[in-house]
C-alpha cells in the first residue's frame, strides 16, 4: 500500500498528502475494501454513499477491479443528480455509477435519484426515506472549486439545514466546471437545478473519506483548511468532523504550508 508522504490535523479532520493520484487511489482503495469488510463482519451489511465527478474515477474503477469486498452485502446511493434528465441522458450521474459501479459488480442495492422526475420534491423525500432505513457507514466525497461538496454551493449550503435532500440552483460557476471537465460540451447544455444530499446528511456517515487532486484544487484547498469554517467554502464543514479523512495529491496541497 502507498504511504502518504506527511500527514496532519486540521482542527477534528484528518489530512494525507500523497505524491500524485495513482498513489492516493492506491492507499484509499485498501483502505476502503479494509473499513467494509471490517462493517460487514461486524453487522452483516454496510451502505456507502458515492461521489460522481472526474475525480472519482479512478477510484471507483480500482474498488470494483481490485480486492475482496463482498458487494452483494452493500447498499448504495449517490449524492446528487441533475434535475430534468434521465438515467440514460450522457452526463446524469445515475448513468456515471451504472458503467462505473452497477455494472462492475453484483450490489444488494444502488437508491439512484431519478432526475427526470416530474414532482421533484416528492422524489427528495422519497429519497431521504431510503436514506433513512439504515446507518451510512461511508460518504465518499469530492471538493468541487468553489468548495462545495454535492451540490451545496456556497450560495445554497447550509450546515445547519432542515432539509435531508433537496432542490438547488446551480451556481455559474458549478455549472462551468461541469463543462472544465467534460462532462459538458458548453454551460448552457448544463441544467440551472440539481437535486442534492445536504450537509448534515453527508456529515452523519460514520465514516467520510474526501479526495482532491490537480492544482485547480490547490486555492480551494487553502482556503478549505486555513480560512473560518463557514458555508462560503462549504467544504470546510469537514473540519468539525473526526470521522472524516482529506486525501490530497501534492498538486492539490501546494499552497499548503
Amino acid at each position: 500500500m502507498s504511504t502518504p508522504l506527511r500527514t496532519f490535523q486540521v482542527d477534528a479532520l484528518q489530512v494525507e498528502v500523497y505524491r500524485q493520484e495513482a498513489d492516493l487511489v492506491d492507499s484509499l482503495v485498501l483502505q476502503t475494501q479494509s473499513y467494509l469488510n471490517a462493517v460487514i463482519d461486524r453487522q452483516g451489511a454496510a451502505a456507502a454513499i458515492l461521489a460522481s465527478g472526474a475525480s472519482q474515477i479512478e477510484l471507483l474503477k480500482n474498488l470494483t477491479t481490485f480486492g475482496e469486498i463482498d458487494w452483494g452485502r452493500i447498499t448504495l446511493f449517490h449524492l446528487d443528480e441533475y434535475l430534468g434528465i434521465g438515467g440514460t441522458h450522457p452526463a446524469s450521474f445515475q448513468l456515471f455509477m451504472r458503467e462505473l459501479v452497477e455494472q462492475k459488480v453484483t450490489l444488494r442495492k444502488f437508491n439512484y435519484l431519478a432526475g427526470d422526475t416530474l414532482e421533484p420534491m416528492a422524489e427528495c423525500d422519497r429519497y431521504h426515506g431510503l436514506l433513512l432505513a439504515q446507518s451510512i457507514d461511508l460518504c465518499l466525497l469530492g471538493i468541487g472549486e468553489t468548495g462545495h461538496i454535492a451540490f451545496n454551493d456556497p450560495e445554497v449550503a447550509d450546515f445547519n439545514d432542515r432539509y435531508p435532500v433537496k432542490l438547488v440552483k446551480l451556481a455559474d460557476k458549478s455549472r462551468q466546471q461541469q463543462v472544465n471537465t467534460g462532462f459538458f460540451d458548453r454551460i448552457e447544455a448544463v441544467p440551472q437545478y440539481a437535486l442534492t444530499l445536504t450537509l448534515p446528511t453527508i456529515c452523519r456517515a460514520r465514516k467520510i473519506c474526501c479526495l482532491a487532486m490537480g492544482a485547480r484544487k490547490a486555492g480551494i484547498i487553502k482556503t478549505m483548511l486555513t480560512g473560518e469554517i463557514s458555508p462560503t467554502c462549504p467544504a470546510s464543514i469537514l473540519r468539525k468532523y473526526p470521522t472524516a479523512t482529506l486525501y490530497l495529491d501534492e498538486a492539490a496541497a501546494s499552497m499548503l504550508q
